[in-house]
Formats: C-alpha cells, structure tokens, sequence
C-alpha cells in the first residue's frame, strides 16, 4: 500500500482515477441506501408500477363486504363436492380482517378468521371440524388443501400486492383484455408458500383477470382464473374464480351467488366461535 501511495504521488493521473473511482463507490452505495430507506421513489421512476401497486393495495383497502356462495372441487372424471360458502371482510385501520364459514354435504363446519396487516403479514385462525374453539393455524397447515379443494388457506387473502419486492413485467393480453402483468416475490423471509405471484390485471379497471402463484421449492404452479368481471356500487368483483394444480387433474371453483359491497362491518362482526356462527343463524 505504502508503494501504491508513492506512485500515486509521482502520477497525478492515477490519483485522479483513483479518487474518481471512490466517489463512483459511494454514489453507489448512497443509492442503495436511498432505496433501502425510501422504495417509494424507486416506484416514481416507473410510473406504471406505481398506478398499478397502488390500485391494487387501495381496492383492497375498501373492501367491506357480504357474500355467500359455494366452493366446488370437480374432479378429472367430472365428479363434483360442493360445500356453502359465507364470508365477510373489512378493512380497518389495521389491515383487513376475513372471516369465512364452509359448510360441507354433512354436518361438517370450517371456519377461518384471516388477519392481513398493512405490510401483509398474515395471521389466521381457524375452528376445524370436531374442534369446540378457535386456534391459531400453524404455518405448516397454510397451504393445506381447504376442505379438499385446489384452493388453500392462504389463498383466501391477496397479501402478494403488499410484499415488497414488485417488478412490472411486459404488458401483454389475456383474452380480449389489455393487461398490466406484476410479479410479487416473497423474499427469503416471507411468511408465505409461494415464491412469486404474477397477476395479470386488467389496465382499464386494475383487477385482476388471471394468476398464476409459484410454490417454493418444487416450483409447482397453481393458476387462478377470474370470470364474470362486475361492477356494483362503483367496486369490481369476480363471480367466479377457478384454481387449478399444476399436475393434478380437475380444478376448484368458487361461485358468489349473494354480495354486498357496502356491509357496513365493524370490528363486532369478526369474532370466530361456533357459538357465534350458531347464533348468526338463529338471527
């Protein structure tokens, strides 16, 4: 180092390239800072992934709604199972809130509360069948077939719109429609099964028209497909969503028969217990 510096003395050139290239490093690494403390900036330089991170998050931030439906697992030879669905949702200052009731041919009753902060971090408890009281689901349950469908736990809430790592891909159409096409990536510490989700979502209206959700590890791929686009009381909905594994014969469909856009929810609404669920029926 000493002889470096002795050279760079007798060759004023050197040391100019050399202070040159220490600036460039700390330009550098002041950027990555930058966007470390402030990733809202790096979304300003691609306006389009600004429009459609932030329609996303806000769709989701004003859902306050009833349904009812059902959730229908068709196998490859036709064979249907189909369970009742009810299901409600709000968003409250701190993040949303999904309670939801599945009801099976038999006697047999699932229900789940999914809780999905303003980060997305997700919690979700759950009262399954022979169960007297509400647990919370452990991680290694979540993307466990729900009542034997294509659908999973996790699948009941949209927490990919909130994870941090977003890129927008190349527009393309799906259909007649002209879509943005995002790709959310998890990261390494993601509470999650799924190591990127990319949503194909209608330019026109920002919802989005089909998925396909990439399992860790074995880099299975689940697919969502969303039909009969509407839009009641200024909210767009889908009246049917299909999943289907990739490799396994036959799909899962879930139908809204009955919604509300506008329930008026509070918190009062979300408490999950089978003496609850018994006592909105007698009402």
């Amino acid at each position: 180092m000493l002889s470096r510096s002795r050279k760079f003395g007798r060759y004023p050139e050197a040391r100019w390239a050399n202070c040159a290239f220490g600036t460039i490093q700390a330009s550098i690494a002041l950027l990555v800072l930058l966007s470390l403390v402030q990733p809202s900036r790096a979304f300003a330089a691609n306006p389009d992934l600004e429009t459609v991170l932030t329609g996303s998050r806000q769709r989701i931030e004003k859902l306050d709604y009833r349904l009812t439906g059902r959730l229908t697992r068709v196998e490859g030879n036709g064979k249907r199972t189909s369970h009742k669905f009810v299901a409600k949702a709000h968003w409250f200052p701190d993040g949303l809130r999904l309670l939801c009731e599945i009801s099976g041919p038999g006697s047999e009753k699932t229900s789940l509360l999914l809780h999905m902060s303003v980060s997305g971090h997700v919690t979700i408890e759950a009262v399954l069948p022979g169960e007297k009281a509400a647990s919370l689901l452990p991680f290694e349950r979540w993307n466990d077939p729900l009542v034997g469908t294509d659908f999973s736990y996790e699948d009941m809430v949209e927490s990919q719109f909130f994870w941090k790592h977003q890129e927008l891909l190349a527009p393309e159409k799906y259909g007649a429609r002209d879509c943005f096409v995002l790709k959310s990536i998890s990261g390494s510490q993601g509470r999650t099964y799924y190591d990127s989700v990319t949503s194909w979502i209608d330019r026109g209206i920002l919802y989005p028209v089909h998925v396909v959700k990439t399992l860790r590890g074995t880099g299975q791929q689940k697919e969502f497909i969303y039909y009969g686009l509407r839009q009641v009381g200024g909210v767009w909905s889908a009246t049917q969503v299909e999943a289907k594994l990739q490799g396994k014969p036959g799909s899962s469909i879930l139908v809204i028969e009955w919604g509300s856009g506008k329930a008026n929810l509070g918190r009062k609404d979300f408490a999950i217990s089978p003496s609850h669920a018994q006592g909105e029926k007698v009402k």
